[in-house]
């Protein structure tokens, strides 16, 4: 028995001709159905024209300016701002702040060395008696006085230290091996190597364009 409270009866399912009849409505067709909404894309920001990217990380443009640079340290900011394709502006504030950072270290002149009576160059490998405190502070005290060593590496394996020097002939660099090496107690042996021919000789680091980040 139908209940005789009509806010308990169920809702009558719908019929046929009611389907039919809002098919009739031009108010039905006039409104339209909801769109679908598809969900935005997420697009990162483009950088600005004088940042880098990632907080402080060398972007593509960051490297190219050092590549340039490395070649041509007194290019000026006008053809590198060329060379890269931004403005004078942004590419001073770029370079300003590879300085800041530390990634640029300076700008150099290179030297002829046969010019300046430094054309012999000599690598030596050096070995200490000990490895002691007092050994080692006292080596690296003689290689900092010298200006005739380039460079000075501890290194692992059969010796203790690498040197390259440049000096203008092989008596020189007796001078400067007794005078550095055999002075000293604690070294017990130097092996030299004069270089013959020098087949490459650069400070540019490499610097490939960033790979691409695959999602």
């Amino acid at each position: 028995m139908p209940s005789a409270d009509p806010d308990l009866r169920e809702p009558a399912a719908p019929q046929a001709h009611d389907a039919a009849a809002a098919a009739n409505d031009p108010i039905a067709h006039a409104r339209p159905a909801p769109a679908r909404v598809r969900p935005r894309a997420r697009v990162a920001a483009p950088l600005a024209e004088g940042s880098a990217a990632g907080g402080g990380a060398l972007d593509d443009v960051d490297r190219a300016l050092l590549r340039i640079l490395q070649a041509d340290g007194r290019i000026t900011n006008l053809k590198l701002a060329q060379a890269v394709g931004l403005s004078s502006a942004s590419t001073h504030e770029r370079v300003k702040r590879l300085l800041r950072d530390g990634t640029i270290l300076g700008f150099h002149a290179r030297l002829n060395p046969v010019l300046l009576q430094a054309g012999l160059l000599v690598f030596a490998e050096v070995r200490l008696a000990d490895m002691s405190n007092e050994v080692n502070a006292a080596f690296k005290a003689a290689v900092q006085l010298r200006p005739e060593i380039l460079e000075c590496h501890e290194v692992a394996g059969g010796f203790d230290y690498l040197l390259k020097t440049r000096v203008a002939h092989m008596g020189a660099y007796r001078d400067l091996v007794a005078a550095v090496a055999w002075s000293l107690p604690g070294v017990r042996d130097v092996r030299t190597y004069a270089v013959m021919e020098e087949l490459k000789n650069t400070a540019a680091l490499p610097l490939a364009p960033r790979e691409p980040v695959v999602n």
